[in-house]
């Protein structure tokens, strides 16, 4: 979770000597989410100010998920805000390869089998029997039986592929 939460407080800016509740009420929001404050690798304001009586701030914020060592920090980059008053935070997520077996079905177009799966499902759509239907726990059982049968004839007509793939995963 990132952005500009307009929050002053001392616990991410160090030149301000005050601590909010609504400070307080963030942070207990961030937990619920099972996050928590992002140090920065460099602790620098975020905010860039045009008026000289007034000072810089640190309000831009990242939180992260708990027990993530390697994402526990992030970078401001002060040099890149441009014309914005606020400068970018990055932070860099590792992505390891993982192997992920995916099974792919299919029918052979115009083959007889996909003729015969097209004939019996359209066979199980005219004879569902919704006379009944007089509440939603109706239409989910006639809906679940349409799925169940369907997939029955899917499964004798399919040709089954397994398919190995690799795969980032964060």
């Amino acid at each position: 979770m990132t952005g500009n939460f307009n929050i002053r407080d001392s616990l991410w800016d160090f030149s301000f000597p005050h601590h909010s509740s609504i400070s307080d009420n963030l942070i207990i929001l961030a937990d619920s989410f099972d996050l928590s404050l992002s140090v920065p690798t460099n602790q620098i304001s975020t905010r860039y100010v045009d008026n000289i009586n007034d000072s810089n701030l640190t309000i831009d914020l990242i939180f992260i998920q708990y027990d993530s060592p390697a994402l526990n920090n992030h970078f401001i980059h002060p040099e890149w805000h441009l014309s914005s008053d606020h400068t970018p935070l990055t932070i860099t997520i590792s992505i390891s390869e993982e192997v992920i077996i995916i099974h792919k079905s299919s029918i052979m177009k115009d083959s007889d089998k996909e003729a015969q799966f097209l004939e019996d499902t359209t066979n199980i759509i005219k004879n569902l029997n919704v006379s009944n239907l007089s509440d939603i726990h109706m239409l989910e059982n006639i809906i679940n039986n349409l799925a169940n049968k369907v997939d029955k004839v899917w499964n004798r007509n399919v040709k089954l592929t397994n398919i190995m793939r690799h795969s980032k995963s964060w």
